[in-house]
């Protein structure tokens, strides 16, 4: 039996892009070894919570929307996207079940800042404007290498890229950490890690928050900032962090 993933649609208002990125997610999720359950975004809550009592794991997907500024107490940033309700409120329900059942987790991109916000976290709005970045994190699609992520060896992160024989001989060792390249397509992300969450890897040349997880011993709780499911064919950290999501995933069957 294959573990079920429950991943909610991208975006309630926006089906290009829903459709246009949607299938990379499946695709990598099914090359991983497991199924991926589309959980569509236009249904009560109640209909939610049924369908994802089958699932085993949660995959929480990017979005063209931002959280709401309101949720981590901020004054709304003129560049913040407008925010996607459904979306905020399948994540929610899809995060508490989660919790609740210690089923794996893995968030990308707008994912890991939806975690974060959920989990008290909050989010730096504009990277350009309040950071002054000399780094473009919102290079887009096209560019595979956008800038290198440092990655703390001792987190859950680093022992899954270094533990998968494909994904160590990818990695770059740099001053008792690890180094890869990837891609980047973001303008917001992560200020301070939310309860139950500490920061795994950074960009270097910003400070910029890249990837979270879990603290909680035995729980996979993995977000990353940039895009895996995008790079799942040709890059093997890319391959080797669905792989780990998968095989935790099987643990819950």
């Amino acid at each position: 039996m294959k573990p079920r993933i429950a991943i909610p649609v991208p975006h309630s208002q926006k089906p290009d892009y829903a459709q246009r990125s949607l299938p990379q997610y499946i695709s990598a999720i099914e090359a991983a070894g497991g199924e991926a359950v589309v959980i569509p975004l236009q249904q009560s809550s109640e209909s939610m919570a049924t369908q994802i009592k089958s699932c085993h794991a949660v995959l929480l997907p990017g979005s063209s929307a931002d959280v709401d500024p309101q949720k981590y107490g901020a004054a709304r940033h003129a560049r913040t996207a407008d925010p996607d309700p459904l979306r905020d409120a399948a994540d929610e329900i899809l995060l508490q079940d989660a919790h609740n059942m210690r089923k794996p987790i893995f968030c990308i991109c707008y994912g890991l800042q939806s975690l974060n916000v959920w989990r008290t976290g909050t989010l730096v709005q504009d990277i350009k404007d309040q950071l002054h970045s000399p780094i473009n994190h919102e290079a887009g699609r096209e560019v595979a290498h956008a800038h290198h992520v440092t990655i703390d060896p001792a987190s859950e992160l680093g022992r899954i890229l270094k533990d998968d024989a494909e994904s160590a001989q990818a990695l770059t060792p740099a001053l008792n950490l690890l180094e890869i390249d990837v891609n980047s397509s973001h303008h917001q992300s992560a200020e301070t890690a939310g309860d139950g969450l500490r920061v795994s890897a950074r960009c270097p040349q910003d400070g910029v928050i890249e990837a979270l997880e879990g603290t909680q011993p035995g729980h996979f709780v993995v977000a990353v900032q940039w895009h895996p499911e995008r790079t799942y064919k040709e890059d093997a950290p890319s391959r080797a962090l669905f792989r780990a999501f998968i095989a935790a995933a099987k643990e819950k069957i």
